[in-house]
C-alpha cells in the first residue's frame, strides 16, 4: 500500500540533475550521480510503498478478489490498445518508486554478442553503436550493484571475468525431472542468474522462499530499486513522489531543456530547473512524455527529429507447455527459475533469439484452490493431494525483432487525470515471430514427450502474449535521421537530454532486459558524471 508522504514537493532551487523515473535505471543513475556529489532531484509519478506492508500485500494477492497489489489502473493509468493484438499494458506496470522491480521476476542475464550485431550477422533488425565489449566491464558493475546469485555454468553465455557475487540457487526438485529429459535428448541445462539473495548481501536477508517474487517479495531478499533510491538519498539526493512530469521545457534555440514541468496531488505544478536531465521512466512513458513535450520547435515532440521517438517497440513473446506428471514434481515450492538453456539462442533458424526455461510452477496453487473450494475437511484435503505438485511446464521467451508500424503514440481522443493524451500502444506479431514461438513449442513438447507428459494446454504463435519488457521506443544509434540518442544514450537533438533504460535498446534479443538496463545506465551515469 502507498504510504502517506510528508515529502515538501516544491521544487529544489539549485539541482545538477534532474532524474525522471525510480526503477532500476533512473534509481542507479541517481544514486552514482549523488555519491559523486553532484545536486540529484527524482522526481517520481507514483507513490513510495512501505516495505513493512510486503507480507500484508502477499496475503492480498494470495486471497481470490485481492485486488491490485501495487494501485495500478483507473484514469491516472489510462491507455488504449491498437494493432492486430491487444496489449494489456496494466497487467504488468507499476507506478511507484522502485518502478517494474516492486514485482518483476528477478533474473538477470547478460544479452549475447550476437544481439548488439543483428544487422550485420543476419541482415535483420539492427546494429547497436555499441558492441558487447563496451558493455562487459558495466555487466559485472551491474551484477555487484544488484546483488546477483549464479554460477559460471552456461557454455553458451557471454564472455565474462568474474565470478558472480553470490553463488547460485541449487537446482529445484522438478528441475532434476527435466534433467533426465534433456540429457536423453542432448540438451544443455544451466543455472539461471537471479537478482535475489542466495546469501546475506547488502544489507538484506538471503530468500526465505515465501515463493511470491511476482507480484511481491515480503523478506526483501529479491533486488528493488528502493535499494538504490535510499543510497541515493543517504548520499544527499532529494526524491519527490507523486511528482508525476508533465512536460519538458527547452530554451528558445532548442538546444536545451531548461525545466521539467511537473504536478503535485493538490493539482500545483512546478518547474524543477537543472543543467542536466536524464528521462528513465521505461519503455511506454518516456516516448510519451516527450511526445508530450512537444513546442513549435518541436511540432512533432521533443528529441524527435528523427520522427522515431515512440517507434520500435519491441517486446519478448511467451512459448509455454506443460501438463501432469505421474510423479511428484514439488511444484510451486520455489517462486522463481532455477535451470533454464540458452543452446538454441544462437541457432541461425530462426533467426530470433530463443531462451528456454524450466519452470519450478506449475499446475493450480494450493493456497488459492484452498480458499476458492467449496469443499471442507478430507475431500478438499484429497482434492489439493490430487491438483498440487503433480504437473510440470516449461517456458521460453522469443525475440521480436524491431518494426517501425510497432509503437507507442499518443490517443488524442483520451485523457489522464491531468488531462493529456493517454498512451497508446499499437502493437503485432509479425509472421517470423511466430516461426520461433512454433520452434520453442516443438522443443518444449520433445521434452515433455520424453517424461511422459500430454500437453494438457501450450501458448504458442496464436495466443502468445508479452513479457512485459518495454523496449526500443527511444532508439541508440550513430546517425540522428535513424535513432533517438547516441551510443552515450544523450538525445542527438538536445545536449543536456540523457535517456536511460531499455528504450534505448536498438534489439531486444530474448534475455530478460534489466541487468542490460543496468548495465547502461551505470555507463551513463559514468558519461554524465565527467561532463557535469
Amino acid at each position: 500500500m502507498a504510504t502517506e508522504s510528508t515529502t515538501d514537493r516544491s521544487p529544489s532551487p539549485e539541482a545538477d540533475v534532474v532524474v525522471v523515473g525510480s526503477g532500476p535505471a533512473g534509481a542507479l543513475v541517481a544514486h552514482r550521480l549523488a555519491d559523486a556529489d553532484h545536486d540529484v532531484v527524482v522526481l517520481e509519478a507514483g507513490p513510495r510503498f512501505d516495505l513493512a506492508d510486503r507480507r500484508e500485500q502477499m496475503e492480498s494477492a494470495l486471497r481470490p478478489g485481492g485486488g491490485a497489489v501495487w494501485d495500478v489502473g483507473g484514469e491516472r493509468d489510462a491507455y488504449t490498445s491498437t494493432g492486430e493484438r491487444h496489449y494489456p499494458l496494466n497487467a504488468a506496470r507499476v507506478k511507484g518508486v522502485g518502478g517494474s522491480t516492486l514485482h518483476w521476476q528477478g533474473m538477470v542475464m547478460r544479452l549475447h554478442e550476437r544481439d548488439f550485431e543483428m544487422d550485420s550477422r543476419y541482415g535483420v533488425g539492427a546494429d547497436w553503436p555499441i558492441g558487447y565489449d563496451d558493455l562487459r566491464p558495466h555487466y559485472a558493475d551491474a551484477e555487484r550493484a544488484l546483488g546477483v546469485a549464479g554460477a559460471v555454468d552456461n557454455p553458451y553465455a557471454p564472455p565474462r571475468e568474474e565470478p558472480y557475487p553470490m553463488s547460485a540457487f541449487p537446482p529445484s526438485h522438478s528441475d532434476s525431472i527435466f534433467a533426465d529429459a534433456c540429457e536423453a535428448l542432448g540438451i544443455d541445462m544451466h543455472s539461471v542468474p537471479n537478482a535475489r539473495n542466495s546469501e546475506p548481501y547488502d544489507g538484506a536477508s538471503p530468500c526465505v522462499g515465501y515463493g511470491t517474487c511476482k507480484p511481491v517479495c515480503p523478506s526483501g531478499a529479491k533486488y528493488t530499486a528502493e535499494r538504490h533510491v535510499e543510497k541515493a538519498v543517504a548520499a544527499g539526493a532529494r526524491v519527490v513522489d507523486r511528482a508525476p512530469v508533465q512536460r519538458l521545457e527547452h530554451n528558445e534555440a532548442g538546444e536545451r531543456v531548461t525545466a521539467a514541468v511537473y504536478a503535485t496531488p493538490d493539482g500545483t505544478e512546478h518547474r524543477q530547473r537543472a543543467r542536466q536531465f536524464v528521462v528513465a521512466a521505461g519503455g511506454v512513458e518516456t516516448p510519451r512524455l516527450l511526445l508530450l513535450s512537444s513546442s513549435s520547435t518541436y511540432p512533432d515532440g521533443l528529441a524527435n527529429s528523427s520522427g522515431l521517438v515512440g517507434r520500435y517497440f519491441m517486446d519478448h513473446l511467451f512459448a509455454g507447455m506443460g501438463g501432469r506428471y505421474d510423479a511428484p514434481t514439488r511444484q510451486n515450492h520455489v517462486g522463481f527459475n532455477t535451470s533454464e538453456s540458452h543452446q538454441f539462442y544462437d541457432d541461425d533458424e530462426p533467426v530470433e533469439g530463443l531462451k528456454l526455461e524450466f519452470l519450478n510452477y506449475a499446475g493450480p496453487s494450493p493456497v488459492v484452490e484452498a480458499t476458492r473450494a467449496e469443499t471442507w475437511g478430507d475431500d478438499l484435503l484429497s482434492r489439493l493431494r490430487d491438483s498440487y505438485g503433480t504437473h510440470i511446464a516449461l517456458g521460453a521467451l522469443v525475440e521480436q525483432l524491431p518494426r517501425a508500424d510497432n509503437y507507442v503514440g499518443l490517443d488524442e481522443s483520451r485523457t489522464d487525470d491531468h488531462g493529456n493524451p493517454v498512451p497508446e500502444v499499437h502493437w503485432s506479431v509479425d509472421e517470423r515471430t511466430k516461426r520461433a514461438l512454433d520452434r520453442a513449442n516443438e522443443i518444449q513438447r520433445d521434452i515433455l514427450a520424453e517424461l511422459g507428459v500430454d500437453p494438457e494446454w501450450t501458448v504458442g504463435p496464436e495466443n502468445t502474449g508479452p513479457a512485459f519488457h518495454h523496449m526500443g521506443t527511444t532508439r541508440m544509434g550513430t546517425d540522428p535521421a535513424d535513432s533517438v540518442v547516441d551510443a552515450d544514450c544523450r538525445t542527438h537533438d538536445l545536449g543536456n537530454l540523457w535517456i536511460a533504460g531499455s528504450s534505448v535498446f536498438p534489439t531486444g534479443g530474448a534475455m530478460n532486459p534489466t541487468l542490460t538496463i543496468a548495465a547502461l545506465s551505470l555507463r551513463l551515469a559514468e558519461t554524465l558524471a565527467a561532463d557535469l
